[in-house]
């Protein structure tokens, strides 16, 4: 039973910003919280599009959408 308050209950975004933090926010130094965002906002960008996920067999998690989203198109079409 999954409960409020479990460390499983955000494990995705846990994950991300993890990544986030070591792969490129505390390897670089931002001059202004302007430049800390637009980074961000790149990171986002690149985990999502250009960056293979270990979790999702090496594919790029935009991929695994898109393909969800084409297979759930094609089986309603079927049904």
């Amino acid at each position: 039973m999954d409960g409020k308050g479990r460390a499983t209950d955000n494990i995705c975004i846990e994950r991300f910003w993890r990544s986030a933090k070591c792969e490129r926010i505390y390897l670089n130094e931002y001059r202004s919280l302007t430049e800390l965002k637009a980074d961000v906002d790149n990171y986002i960008d690149f985990y999502n599009h250009r960056r293979f996920h270990e979790t999702l067999q090496y594919k790029k998690p935009m991929n695994v959408y898109r393909e969800s989203m084409l297979s759930q198109t094609q089986h309603k079409k079927a049904a």
